[in-house]
């Protein structure tokens, strides 16, 4: 392991320079700058490689920009729901404001705070675009057409991300769609808006541009919204769209577009047609590996990459290629990357000195969260959240479960104080075998604050006799667990 200090900034004036490092990153966005914190905390030196904004597409398209939207519109209604506070809103949403508020938040596009902070951590920020060549080894090639040729002396790390993935549909080109980019970039209000996509992206652009003044119709091809959530979610959702003026449509397929001057006409199946301004496809994501140099360390460029649960890519026959967010497709969370990087942060430390890794559950090393507590909240109105399993992914996993789902506005009195009329619903999921929690799953208002209790009682595998005795505080609306486990408990009464 090198302990020495970071070399400096490459001299681009060179037409190619050859540096070594102990780790090489690609990619600086939330993960790339996990991973590069977590090993040179262990004294390792680190080169980060960014080919665009530092802060990557969370901090300036996705995440960011996203809440930024959302939050203004959330928040006047909910000061809807409750009386008093309803009387001194009197009037829309102002756009311009929200626009200023989303511009402040991803710092007007510009990436100077994010970069000074990779180099304060001690990494060494190199722009350009990276590509493998050969094992342990990146050139990169920067605007100046110079060529940087880096080699990692322990590990490179793969945090590419991944991008909108548009469908092969008649006239898309020249429809000019939207992606999440756009949607979360633009600060024009269209009129009329398609959001084409059920999942987490369509349905809270569906929310915030609603809320910002567009008339938005969501076209979701199955029969739900947030399909992989417990159904009742999507149901509540989609109540909450309509009530708030979106024309949600299910079970429909866009088959063309065509676009004439500002309007475009979107062909759905059976010939139906929808006259919009702009369509936004929210249609899922494919991963940034096609021009990174995979083939040269026998990897097939443009894929997904399959990683163990240390986080090292699989089929390279290697133990030094690590691939960290989006692109291994474990859980395309932003959180979730960043806690692959700290855990394959935590490994390459260990291998650095020839410590062994510890491979068992829930170590250090593992990534157990990605297939056991993976949490997710969207921020629609009502907010949907969930842990774990769903009932029906558990029962497909062998589980013996017990389904315990109870009203929240009919049973907590905390959660109407928040929301007069409170309408949500929560659900555990329980393995009967072990007494313990497999999944919960919230949807409400103001219901993502719940979620890390649950998350942590999923994770910790804590057992249902002692979440009875943690003790919510009154009223709120987390009394919700004490309801759960008041349903729970008269179940097992019932049947024993």
């Amino acid at each position: 392991m090198s302990t020495s200090t970071p070399p400096q900034q490459p001299d681009v004036a060179r037409s190619v320079a050859d540096h070594t490092y102990d780790v090489i990153v690609l990619g600086a966005g939330p993960v790339g700058q996990n991973i590069a914190a977590r090993t040179r905390a262990a004294g390792l030196t680190v080169a980060v490689v960014e080919r665009e904004l530092v802060g990557g597409e969370c901090s300036y398209w996705g995440c960011v920009p996203s809440k930024a939207l959302l939050r203004p519109v959330i928040a006047v209604a909910d000061s809807r729901r409750v009386d008093g506070a309803r009387e001194a809103v009197s009037g829309p949403v102002s756009a311009q404001g929200v626009f200023g508020r989303r511009d402040r938040y991803v710092t007007l596009w510009d990436d100077t705070g994010q970069a000074n902070a990779v180099k304060e951590m001690g990494a060494e920020l190199i722009r350009g675009q990276a590509r493998l060549d050969g094992p342990r080894r990146v050139a990169v090639a920067t605007a100046d057409d110079d060529l940087i040729v880096l080699t990692a002396r322990h590990a490179v790390a793969i945090c590419t991300g991944s991008t909108a993935a548009l469908p092969d549909i008649p006239g898309i080109a020249e429809a000019q769609p939207w992606t999440n980019r756009k949607a979360t970039d633009s600060s024009e209000v269209p009129a009329r808006l398609a959001i084409v996509g059920a999942g987490g992206v369509g349905v809270e652009m569906a929310t915030a541009w609603q809320g910002l003044g567009a008339h938005v119709t969501l076209l979701a091809r199955g029969k739900g919204l947030l399909p992989q959530m417990e159904p009742f979610v999507g149901e509540l959702v989609a109540s909450g769209l309509s009530e708030a003026g979106v024309d949600v449509r299910t079970g429909v397929t866009v088959t063309e577009l065509r676009r004439s001057g500002r309007t475009v006409t979107v062909v759905l199946d059976e010939e139906d047609e929808l006259e919009v301004d702009e369509i936004l496809f929210a249609t899922g994501r494919t991963p940034n590996t096609a021009d990174i140099g995979l083939h040269t360390v026998g990897l097939t460029p443009g894929r997904w990459l399959a990683v163990d649960d240390n986080c090292r890519v699989t089929g390279a026959h290697n133990d030094w290629l690590y691939a960290l967010g989006d692109v291994n497709h474990r859980a395309l969370l932003t959180h979730q990357g960043k806690y692959q990087a700290r855990i394959a942060g935590a490994a390459i430390a260990a291998t650095a000195v020839d410590k062994p890794l510890d491979r068992t559950t829930w170590s250090p090393h593992m990534a157990t969260a990605d297939i056991h507590a993976v949490p997710q909240v969207f921020f629609t109105d009502p907010e949907a959240a969930a842990v774990g399993l769903t009932a029906g992914q558990a029962e497909r996993a062998g589980y013996r479960i017990r389904v315990v789902d109870i009203d929240i506005g009919a049973s907590v009195p905390g959660a109407n104080f928040y929301a007069d009329g409170y309408t949500g619903r929560a659900r555990l999921v329980v393995d009967l075998d072990e007494g313990r929690l497999l999944g919960a799953t919230f949807v409400g208002p103001g219901v993502a604050e719940l979620l890390h209790s649950a998350t942590i009682a999923v994770a910790a595998r804590v057992p249902l006799d002692r979440l009875w005795h943690a003790v919510p505080c009154f009223p709120t609306i987390s009394e919700v667990w004490l309801r759960l486990m008041e349903a729970n408990r008269d179940m097992q009464e019932t049947i024993n």
